[in-house]
């Protein structure tokens, strides 16, 4: 009887220490990265040379840290807070690129400081 009583509670203690292994979801903080929508102009189009483009960032995006490049070079942005507080970013292709390919390259930080990027591709002519 001894024995068992002991076995018994060995076994409720391998169980309880694996539950506080894992933790709960609410115990640990998750990193909530930006998102970007609504790229325009759209993935794969052919676009002038110096065109606009414009895209959505999440209301959790760190507007400061927003940097847009084009086939790595940098560009300015006009960001504007929208009232669903979203946030518009507009911005011109640069005007050196000319009959290439290029990617619009987004990268930001959310406000809980986690790194999101995203982008997309469009032909540019001359």
């Amino acid at each position: 009887m001894k024995h068992s009583k002991h076995i018994g509670f060995l076994i409720l203690m391998a169980i309880s220490s694996n539950l506080w292994a894992y933790g709960s979801s609410s115990s640990s903080s998750a990193c909530a990265k930006p998102k970007f929508t609504d790229f325009t102009p759209a993935e794969h189009s052919e676009v002038v040379a110096g065109s606009d483009f414009s895209f959505i960032a999440s209301e959790n995006t760190a507007s400061n840290s927003i940097v847009v490049t084009v086939k790595d070079l940098a560009t300015t942005l006009k960001i504007t807070p929208e009232n669903n507080g979203t946030f518009k970013i507009s911005g011109k292709l640069p005007s050196p690129l000319k009959d290439v390919y290029a990617r619009i390259a987004i990268s930001a930080q959310s406000n809980s400081s986690c790194l999101g990027d995203a982008g997309w591709l469009i032909h540019i002519n001359q």
